[in-house]
């Protein structure tokens, strides 16, 4: 049985900026882009027939304080915190209502409000890290690494940098080369919360975080908010029959091609391997079932916005995803196989490392570069004659989620 069609109808995002930068608080954020991808999509809120709002730092109810600053419908609103994988797993249910057919126009918020500094070692983790959310996978790391003094997050995505250097020979410049890509991406993102363009040997000279990762090779905490408004096919073409929006509406719609969510499972901790528990088995998983919903192989893809919070979680996912054999992917982005001119065109935003982590924003923000990409709205950015997209947005504790988009037409 085929399953009902999903649509992107409109996008919109604030830039993402520092923590503190603004004046201005989540509500005001969330006031932002929701209304440029309710504008982007030429519908009103009323229209909206649930929203779905996804923050990790904010209080319980948040996302209704949010989506009111839209307005006051009485439409349901349901939160959801999945870690960094809040935004794609926002996404995920919205999608889920439409094609199910108990809406045909949901929208999916999402923001985050931080605090400066480093992320600690997991939202909700409070001061008794044994009562973390990710206290297995951190003992996981303990058990072969030990715990040391920096950010946590820093430590245990090091800490697979350090086991995939030794177990396949990836070098430290291959690593630093995917921050410099992200970074040279984002000179052109005029969202993106660093423009500034650095070569492998400044990103290899920058501060220490957790050997052999600097700073600018660890996304930052940030500011701001996304949103994407998913339509019916039924809905859509009702819109399109509409005076004064013809086809352009089906035009500048994106098919959700495919989507899956993976949660861990024994792979993840069997190993004590920390390229495990950080995701590589289950990034692996939500792509081989999204391939497998969507009918596209990696292959079809043309440009890809992927979880580079830290440079070695972009290294992980390109074998995750398939796009090399396990160990290969230092090769592959030194090759210049993931800018301009290579195979694919790989985090075209700067991606979480450049353009920012607003937790709660990001997964959303993907799917906002990517439609933008299919449309051939990207500006400089823009990957020449890009047909299918793919998100990949992955929280520890853990949850994946890859998504494929398809151009119209």
């Amino acid at each position: 049985m085929s399953r009902a069609k999903s649509f992107v109808l409109g996008v919109g995002m604030t830039a993402f900026e520092k923590p503190e930068s603004r004046d201005w608080q989540y509500w005001d954020m969330a006031r932002e882009a929701g209304t440029e991808a309710l504008t982007d999509a030429g519908l009103g809120y009323e229209e909206v027939e649930q929203a779905v709002v996804g923050y990790c730092f904010q209080p319980s109810t948040a996302g209704q304080r949010a989506a009111y600053t839209l307005g006051l419908t009485g439409v349901p609103v349901y939160n959801v915190n999945n870690n960094c994988a809040t935004g794609a797993t926002a996404l995920m249910l919205a999608r889920q209502l439409v094609e199910g057919g108990a809406a045909d126009c949901v929208l999916a918020l999402g923001f985050e409000k931080m605090r400066k500094g480093s992320l600690g070692g997991g939202a909700g983790a409070g001061d008794d890290f044994a009562a973390s959310p990710v206290a297995r996978h951190y003992g996981v790391m303990a058990a072969g690494h030990g715990f040391g003094a920096a950010p946590p997050t820093a430590q245990i995505f090091g800490n697979a940098a350090r086991e995939h250097m030794e177990r396949y020979g990836t070098t430290e410049a291959q690593l630093a080369a995917v921050a410099a890509k992200n970074h040279r991406h984002s000179a052109h993102n005029p969202r993106a919360q660093f423009r500034d363009v650095y070569t492998v040997e400044e990103i290899l000279a920058a501060r220490s975080i957790h050997r052999p990762l600097t700073k600018l090779q660890c996304s930052p905490t940030s500011d701001g908010a996304a949103a994407v408004v998913v339509g019916s096919e039924r809905f859509l073409r009702q819109r399109a029959s509409r005076p004064g929006t013809g086809g352009d509406a089906a035009a500048r719609a994106v098919e959700i091609a495919g989507q899956a969510m993976a949660t861990d499972t024994e792979e993840s901790f069997a190993s004590g391997s920390c390229i495990d528990v950080v995701g590589r088995p289950v990034s692996r998983a939500a792509a081989h079932r999204a391939y497998e919903s969507s009918g596209l192989g990696i292959e079809d893809v043309d440009v890809v916005e992927l979880h580079d919070c830290f440079s070695v979680n972009e290294l992980l996912t390109y074998e995750a995803l398939g796009m090399c054999e396990d160990g290969g992917s230092g090769k592959l982005v030194a090759d210049g196989a993931t800018t301009y001119g290579g195979r694919w065109v790989v985090n075209p935003s700067g991606g979480l490392i450049s353009k920012g982590h607003p937790l709660g924003a990001t997964g959303l923000a993907q799917t906002a570069e990517l439609v933008w990409q299919l449309r051939g709205e990207a500006g400089k950015r823009q990957v020449t004659g890009a047909r299918v997209g793919l998100a990949h947005n992955i929280g520890l504790g853990g949850a994946a989620v890859v998504t494929l988009f398809r151009a119209a037409g």
